[in-house]
């Protein structure tokens, strides 16, 4: 069902009811649970015709309003980026079932037993802009972990949302996880709505502009899960392999400019910054990206414009790369930690040691050495698919995939057991014996 409008109450009805799905689907099996999945491809595949030519809707109604060039990159969806959302359904429908595992088995006295186990949030509201693609990932993700999910996509991918839930709520009318599971909002002011139902909503996850994000964190008493900015740096050690260097700064800028692990900052080490900025900045202005620097850059590389303290923290999305030369690994690691996000941050070196300093002090989800930064993605760790990707200091962070969408519960039997018999002068003493 998509709705419309301004009316709360019509949007608590369509909460409650997504809740109750969520509720059947919570408890069933691991092997119905793929079933919808693997459906949810299927009727995806046959309705890709369909989608593709709602989202040539979207981006022909989003280049007549003048969108930003990242949102509208993100926002196309081609029959490649499609084939890859679907194949990233399947995926998830071939990890382990993330609901039911028990994590501790314990007796804490004979006849008395403790389990925690693994469970479903229960109802997921997901905000975000452009990405259409972005529902199929985070609804297939809901399912596989038994939660229900409320999507809103941005007025600028609305077709291309509506065909791709179209199909979906197809797929699982032919299984036995509730249509109702999933659910649509259309218009801006449910946005608002939707951060008011913290009686039926467990967790809200915003991808998009920093801004945005701040928005629904200040906004919402129910928990966010996700991350404002995206400031990735690459830092290029004394000890790094020129090569190597080039190549990954090249893939860390271009590969994808538009997404959020794409390198906004590149630093230099000063012994090398002479033999590797020409040969850097040639690879990259080929590519039509246009570089700042700071006045040590600027003395090696003329004519770029100056890279100033707002630019250390600007999360360009575009073709735009700040450089820095820094004297040693400690400033490159105490800029990153200044000014970063605390998304995904690099290092190319070839000295072990270094790299190892660097992946223990840098303050970020994702640390990577001698690799892009565009690695962080869920899809690339094997997670099938993420729900987004998480800057937070408490888990779960970075990429987010199925083990951020359960929770779990302490389950205690007894056999009469009363607390009463295990305090005062005669208290019975606990075995605390794990099973596992």
């Amino acid at each position: 069902m998509t709705i419309s409008g301004d009316n709360s109450s019509n949007l608590i009805a369509i909460a409650k009811k997504t809740r109750q799905a969520a509720l059947k689907l919570a408890v069933l099996s691991t092997e119905a649970k793929n079933q919808a999945i693997e459906a949810i491809a299927q009727a995806l595949e046959s309705a890709q015709e369909e989608i593709l030519q709602a989202n040539v809707a979207d981006c022909q109604m989003a280049a007549k309003e003048g969108i930003a060039k990242p949102l509208y990159k993100r926002l196309q969806l081609d029959e490649h980026k499609l084939r890859d959302a679907i194949a990233g359904v399947r995926d998830v429908g071939k990890l382990p079932d993330p609901v039911g595992a028990v994590q501790i088995h314990r007796e804490l006295d004979t006849g008395l037993i403790l389990k925690r186990i693994t469970c479903p949030l229960g109802v997921l509201g997901i905000i975000f802009e452009a990405r259409p693609e972005a529902a199929i990932q985070i609804v297939s993700l809901a399912i596989k972990s038994g939660n229900g999910v409320i999507l809103k996509g941005g007025k600028e991918a609305i077709r291309s949302c509506e065909a791709i839930v179209k199909a979906i709520k197809q797929g699982l009318s032919q299984t036995a996880v509730n249509p109702d599971a999933v659910q649509l909002l259309t218009t801006r002011e449910e946005i608002l709505e939707l951060l008011k139902l913290d009686k039926y909503v467990d967790l809200i996850i915003p991808r998009g502009s920093n801004s945005f994000v701040r928005f629904v964190q200040e906004n919402t008493r129910i928990p966010v899960l996700g991350h404002a900015d995206g400031i990735c740096h690459l830092y290029i050690d004394k000890a790094a392999d020129i090569d190597k260097a080039i190549a990954i700064t090249v893939d860390a800028k271009i590969q994808y400019p538009a997404a959020c692990n794409a390198i906004e900052t590149l630093l230099i080490h000063a012994d090398i910054a002479p033999k590797i900025l020409p040969k850097i900045a040639e690879s990259l202005q080929v590519q039509n990206v246009e570089l700042k620097g700071d006045e040590r850059t600027r003395k090696i590389l003329n004519n770029i414009p100056v890279a100033t303290d707002e630019d250390w923290e600007t999360e360009y999305s575009d073709l735009i790369l700040s450089i820095k030369i820094v004297d040693s690994l400690e400033e490159a690691i105490a800029h990153i930690n200044d000014y970063g996000s605390k998304h995904t941050d690099a290092i190319v070196t070839e000295d072990g040691e270094a790299a190892e300093t660097f992946l223990a002090l840098v303050n970020a989800a994702g640390v990577y050495h001698n690799c892009s930064t565009r690695f962080a993605d869920g899809f690339r760790y094997g997670f099938g698919a993420e729900v987004g990707i998480s800057t937070q200091q408490m888990p779960p962070r970075g990429p987010v995939g199925l083990e951020g969408l359960v929770t779990y519960k302490y389950q205690v039997t007894g056999a009469g057991h009363i607390v009463a018999n295990y305090t005062g002068a005669d208290a019975k003493s606990f075995t605390h014996k794990n099973f596992i």
